[in-house]
């Protein structure tokens, strides 16, 4: 079972950082030295990470950071939980000190956030109305059809469709995976694209009103990267995170936490880094 953690948990005990160290600690660290919790910034997104029933942080990415975190000695944990569109201004602003909402490491993102190494690799998919009539399967297909797309404002699938030639006129933007939902169940958009975790669990909750594209239709670049961000500031704790990650991910441990939420060892991130996905994604 997953390593629950509230805001009331008492901070283990840390060493105090000597004089040369504290000089260039960045704003977590020096958050930890006082005593102060980790705080991590994450939306209600199914799967990857979001509030369980008791408000605590659940799904794989949380389970991933909280515990890659606890090896450190790092145990006291606060949860927020965000908007997706505001987890990287809240991660800019220090409202939270960590994002593990499970987002893709992009160029566009890693001019503003630093990425720890890769947590997995994953894939998008489109959500359509039940029967598929219109046969949409990837953006091209929405495109040559005339429709409608939905997604996430914020979310990696806008720079992909804008990518593939959508604009405004066709690309609706909405808060999150709900509204997705609703869009498409209403015929205001004529598919919707998510992760491929987020489509899966729609398809599955929408009682047959809602099925998924083929998979195997959508481009090879459209594959991601998943990472934990951190504000620049903070690479001295990010050095120190990165080799207790790699440590974690891929042990019977890790896979055994997180297969509860269909994490598998397909979506181990294999030999890709974060500065090949920076540069490359």
């Amino acid at each position: 079972m997953p390593t629950r953690v509230t805001t009331t948990l008492i901070a283990a005990s840390i060493a105090l950082a000597s004089a040369t160290t504290a000089v260039f600690a960045g704003p977590l660290q020096d958050r930890i030295d006082a005593g102060e919790p980790i705080r991590i910034g994450f939306a209600n997104i199914p799967i990857w990470a979001y509030p369980d029933e008791a408000g605590e942080p659940d799904g794989f990415m949380n389970d991933v950071a909280i515990q890659t975190l606890a090896k450190m000695g790092y145990t006291n944990i606060e949860a927020v939980v965000t908007d997706w569109g505001g987890l990287i201004p809240g991660l800019k602003a220090e409202r939270y000190d960590v994002i593990t909402g499970g987002m893709y490491i992009l160029n566009s993102r890693c001019e503003n956030v630093s990425f720890s190494e890769p947590v997995g690799v994953f894939s998008d998919a489109f959500i359509v109305p039940a029967g598929n009539p219109k046969n949409l399967h990837n953006y091209q297909d929405v495109l040559d059809a005339g429709g409608v797309l939905v997604t996430g404002a914020g979310y990696n699938t806008v720079e992909a469709a804008k990518r593939e030639g959508f604009t405004d006129a066709n690309l609706m933007q909405v808060p999150g995976v709900t509204e997705i939902k609703a869009a498409v169940e209403a015929g205001r958009a004529d598919a919707g694209v998510l992760t491929y975790f987020e489509a899966a669990h729609v398809a599955h909750e929408s009682g047959g009103k809602i099925e998924l594209g083929d998979v195997s239709k959508l481009p090879e670049w459209t594959k991601n990267w998943a990472g934990i961000g951190f504000r620049h500031e903070d690479k001295d704790f990010l050095e120190k995170f990165n080799p207790a990650l790699q440590a974690y991910i891929g042990t019977d441990e890790m896979l055994a936490m997180v297969a509860e939420h269909e994490y598998t060892t397909d979506h181990l991130p294999g030999d890709k880094t974060a500065e090949w996905a920076c540069a490359n994604r």
